[in-house]
């Protein structure tokens, strides 16, 4: 009896995480399955993974479920494809630090769109939304010359040019949760203000006029969620204050 009271005691001190081991609660779904979403609680060995949550998504896929499905790209915060909600909070998983956390770390897809399967919402309204504000070069001025800028011109598009697309402010919006079908959303709507104040745009009004509507642009309510998540530390949400202003002058 002693002994397997101190077999079953050791069994019980194997079983709690040491401090090298920590563990990822994330969320899977598979449209091919007829189930309900469910949770999977992955092990990670901390000095066989690299730092980042998107480190030990890769380590789970790679050595204890193939079936595990995310984006994942440039792996340096750059081209926004492996935003996912993590503890609750928006961000990309290559930029967040794994081992500051607690022993466990749940991970979701981006909240309040439709899920492609386990980790990949489609972002397919959104690329549509970004298409309908044009977001390129619009100048009828035919001339064979350079768009030459001032420098003062060009620090007009500091902070807004280094968006990457990646939704995570956009699907941390209330506005957007309920209206994403009208409502542009921060994202798209802090890429069309840098076209807006683009020098070497010379669509300034029509820009404004497709703006200037109460679903597209008003819906936005100032709640700023979308400024505390921003991966780039941006501020869609004074890029849209100041679309705002620009109405209300023409």
């Amino acid at each position: 009896m002693f002994l397997q009271k101190r077999i079953n005691k050791v069994n019980l001190f194997n079983f709690i995480p040491s401090t090298t081991q920590k563990y990822l609660r994330v969320y899977r779904w598979n449209p091919y399955l007829n189930k309900k979403p469910w949770f999977n609680i992955y092990p990670i060995a901390l000095q066989n993974c690299g730092p980042m949550i998107l480190d030990a998504l890769i380590q789970i896929k790679e050595t204890q479920d193939s079936t595990l499905t995310f984006r994942r790209s440039c792996r340096e915060g750059i081209c926004g494809s492996c935003s996912m909600n993590i503890d609750g909070v928006n961000g990309l998983a290559c930029l967040q630090p794994l081992i500051t956390r607690g022993k466990f770390t749940t991970v979701y897809p981006l909240p309040h769109m439709h899920i492609i399967k386990d980790l990949i919402p489609d972002l397919t309204n959104f690329y549509s939304q970004y298409h309908s504000i044009k977001p390129w070069l619009s100048n009828s001025a035919k001339q064979k010359s350079e768009h030459l800028q001032s420098k003062s011109d060009r620090l007009e598009l500091d902070g807004l040019y280094e968006c990457i697309l990646c939704a995570c402010c956009s699907a941390s919006c209330p506005s957007y949760w309920w209206n994403h079908d009208k409502y542009l959303g921060p994202a798209i709507l802090l890429q069309a203000y840098r076209w807006i104040v683009d020098s070497r745009d010379n669509s300034t009004k029509e820009r404004l006029d497709f703006l200037n509507h109460k679903m597209r642009l008003f819906r936005c309510h100032t709640i700023m969620n979308c400024s505390k998540v921003c991966p780039k530390s941006l501020n869609p949400g004074k890029a849209i204050s100041l679309i705002k202003y620009k109405i209300l002058k023409y």
